[in-house]
């Protein structure tokens, strides 16, 4: 059997593979990194709990903004448009540097 270089082995613990609910990205960046906090907000609590926090170099930021626009594009063809009824603006964060909201 031929080794395939190409191939890249992926690990993904059972933790890991449970995963995390998140209803608000944060994303700030500045020239050498983003930063994207994944944010668990409920309804009615006046506290939000980052769940999550991803740092990546901007060329790879680019390559996943890519590769979201792909993947919503597949899933809309076969799955219809995803309709955006948030009605809210999100609220007003400022953490020091450039940000914007997803």
């Amino acid at each position: 059997m031929e080794k395939n270089d190409n191939q890249l082995n992926i690990e993904l613990s059972e933790e890991l593979a449970e995963g995390i609910y998140s209803n608000l990205a944060i994303i700030t960046h500045s020239q050498a990194e983003f930063v994207t906090d994944f944010i668990q907000m409920m309804p009615g609590m006046p506290k939000a709990k980052v769940r999550s926090r991803v740092i990546m170099s901007p060329q790879n930021a680019k390559r996943l903004m890519r590769a979201l626009a792909e993947n919503i594009q597949k899933y809309e063809q076969a799955n219809g448009v995803i309709v955006d009824t948030e009605s809210t603006p999100f609220p007003p964060m400022n953490f020091g540097g450039p940000a914007t909201q997803a």
